[in-house]
């Protein structure tokens, strides 16, 4: 492996992940220059490297990719200045001419087995089902229903991944809540749908 690629590895691992307020389940990962508070990321699920995930609540076995915007603060749009110098509390600008209450940011809701592909842009307050598909470089600021594709700026539906009817199947297996043996017995049956959904109704 040429040095220069090894090199380049280790500068990426250094950048540390800035964490703060969170709950990250131990079985989580997230990537370097991640930034993420006020968040919860569940089992087997990760975050890919400098993402910033603020103020969402992230289910099992989600799949965020690199470079991602989910969240974020709201500032107002009704007053003079939508400007955080005229907010109560402590600002980027270090400046507050006024201490007016700040517009309340909104929790975004990922479900499980979400796939969210790279340099995606999700707005606070959005809700995506469980079995979700976002397509890289989206940006979505509506709610997305469970095991639909999104894509596009704005995002908007593109298919199912899944017939009404097996979709329906496959959320009530709730299978990302299945303990590690259940997992492991169950795996096998992962790439075949219809031999899976079988498997399940006999457990």
């Amino acid at each position: 492996m040429p040095l220069r690629y090894l090199i380049a590895k280790a500068i990426l691992k250094a950048h540390t992940p800035a964490l703060r307020g969170c709950e990250i389940d131990p079985l989580a990962w997230i990537g370097p220059g991640a930034h993420i508070t006020q968040s919860k990321v569940g089992r087997y699920s990760y975050v890919g490297n400098f993402s910033t995930v603020i103020q969402a609540q992230i289910g099992a076995f989600c799949s965020i990719a690199s470079g991602c915007i989910i969240g974020g603060a709201a500032h107002p749009m009704d007053r003079v200045s939508s400007s955080p110098a005229f907010h109560r509390g402590r600002n980027v600008l270090g400046k507050n001419f006024a201490h007016h209450p700040p517009e309340g940011a909104l929790d975004t809701y990922i479900g499980n087995d979400v796939w969210i592909g790279s340099n995606c842009l999700v707005k606070s307050g959005v809700r995506i089902g469980d079995g979700a598909v976002l397509g890289m470089g989206s940006v979505l600021t509506k709610d997305v229903g469970d095991y639909e594709v999104w894509a596009g700026n704005p995002a908007k539906i593109i298919r199912r991944r899944f017939d009404v009817e097996t979709a329906s199947d496959l959320a009530r297996t709730r299978w990302w809540d299945y303990d590690e043996a259940a997992l492991a017995a169950a795996a096998k049956y992962f790439p075949d749908v219809s031999a899976f959904l079988r498997y399940a109704r006999g457990v």
